[in-house]
């Protein structure tokens, strides 16, 4: 028992990061399958085919849409929930890395969903769902939970490390107790 949790006891920050991570990608879906599905299928309740909506013909149109839409709300509730222990490298910054490698994840999906469409000429709601939402979002959510903690939200900085870097204040003058002078 005691190896067990001495090994999730290394493990426990990427299990929390993982667990927020998805309910942040299940927010996520809920915001871009419906949007999808209206735009392809008008029926956003994904039920079953409704019918042609007005992308019927352009799924990749309306993946690109409803994708978009998600990648709003999943940045804001990954910087602000799943990651908010780590170190800001400004709004810019992150945004931009946060929307060119989720524009990756949605090339992923979008492959998916087109060798469903044009090489396998499947048309239906639920081969859409499955490429698209399934197979193209399991692999997507993958390469988006690497990359997102590799190049958008690094890691914390440790105090230790922060306090010994030649360029931090204690490390320039070596009198600086790291205390406020005192106002007279």
């Amino acid at each position: 028992m005691k190896l067990v949790t001495k090994l999730y006891g290394q493990v426990e920050h990427l299990v929390h990061e993982v667990a927020k991570f998805g309910l942040v990608g299940l927010l996520g879906l809920v915001v871009d399958l419906p949007i999808y599905n209206w735009l392809v299928f008008n029926n956003p309740l994904v039920l079953a085919d409704s019918g042609e909506g007005m992308l019927h013909h352009k799924p990749l149109t309306a993946k690109l849409i409803s994708t978009t839409v998600a990648t709003v709300a999943t940045y804001f509730g990954n910087r602000y929930w799943t990651w908010k222990h780590r170190e800001r490298s400004g709004l810019h910054r992150e945004y931009v890395l946060f929307f060119v490698l989720n524009g990756i994840g949605l090339l992923i999906a979008a492959g998916c969903l087109a060798f469903s469409r044009y090489v396998l000429d499947l048309h239906s709601w639920l081969s859409d769902n499955i490429a698209a939402n399934f197979v193209g979002l399991g692999l997507g959510t993958l390469f988006r939970f690497w990359s997102y903690r590799k190049f958008v939200f690094r890691e914390e900085i440790e105090l230790d490390e922060a306090e010994h870097t030649p360029d931090s204040p204690a490390a320039l003058d070596p009198e600086n107790t790291g205390d406020l002078p005192a106002v007279r």
